[in-house]
């Protein structure tokens, strides 16, 4: 044999030394890592906190992945915080009532169908009209759960938050204020005092408004009375334009007050919180 053929056995040999070793060396890494995976599978299915800290930090993990690529917080649950439905599974009324509202006062119809719901479930409990409460929302806030007076009356129905702090304990606190199902439930309350005392309808409003003891209320209870009466007709059925409002049987025809102008402030309140206080004496 000679050198060249030597030297090409000894480098056949080399080469199937190296393929058998690294074969060999292949073959038992797989053979760890099936034990490594049954063993990590045997203690997962025995211990439930282990296998429950794993799938935490997973998901955490598959998170952190998701944030990088879209580049914002993802949230699943966000959904559940909004205050909103859809108007079509409404009772045809509540539907024609929270339809009109979306149009005049260009607000969403969804968070809108939430609040007429509403309004008809605490209207029932409390006897009050549910009608009657959205023409307070839309007069006093046009339906922003976040409105402010300058005397400090808060949300969509206009509660002085400080003076009925007491009445947001159990919502959590007075930041419930600007949720809006919660404003509503306080001020609707407010208001069922408010009409107690007074003994009457227009004169609740009054109260409400902070012009019990005054010779003029601005126009607030003729604004809300005529909103009244335009919910009234269209949860009735009837077609109601947007404006100009109906005629009231009981007294002159008020003048249509525009979703973007807010209800008129009472002329020279007794004291600011006499807005909605009713725990001051009269």
């Amino acid at each position: 044999m000679t050198a060249s053929g030597t030297i090409l056995r000894g480098f056949r040999t080399f080469a199937t030394d190296v393929v058998e070793g690294f074969i060999e060396i292949t073959h038992n890494s797989f053979a760890l890592i099936g034990l490594a995976v049954a063993f990590v599978v045997i203690m997962l299915t025995a211990r439930d906190d282990l296998r429950q800290a794993g799938e935490e930090q997973l998901m955490t993990w598959l998170r952190e992945r998701q944030v990088e690529m879209v580049g914002m917080p993802i949230e699943p649950e966000a959904s559940g915080r909004a205050t909103a439905a859809n108007p079509k599974d409404l009772p045809k009324q509540q539907a024609a009532v929270a339809f009109w509202l979306s149009k005049k006062y260009r607000v969403a119809a969804e968070p809108l169908s939430v609040l007429v719901a509403e309004a008809y479930e605490i209207g029932a409990r409390s006897k009050i009209d549910p009608t009657l409460i959205l023409a307070i929302m839309a007069v006093e806030s046009s339906f922003n759960p976040f409105a402010q007076s300058a005397v400090g009356a808060q949300g969509l129905m206009q509660v002085m938050t400080t003076v009925h702090t007491e009445k947001y304990e159990n919502f959590g606190g007075h930041f419930a204020a600007f949720d809006p199902v919660t404003n509503l439930r306080v001020g609707v309350k407010v208001l069922q005092e408010c009409i107690a005392r007074a003994g009457s309808v227009e004169g609740g409003l009054r109260y409400y408004v902070g012009a019990a003891n005054n010779p003029d209320d601005g126009g607030y209870v003729a604004k809300v009375m005529a909103e009244h009466l335009r919910l009234l007709q269209v949860a009735g059925g009837r077609s109601v334009p947007l404006s100009p409002p109906p005629t009231l049987s009981t007294q002159a025809p008020p003048q249509s007050v525009p979703a973007s102008i807010p209800a008129a402030a009472p002329a020279a309140p007794a004291t600011p919180s006499d807005k909605v206080a009713l725990l001051d004496a009269s």
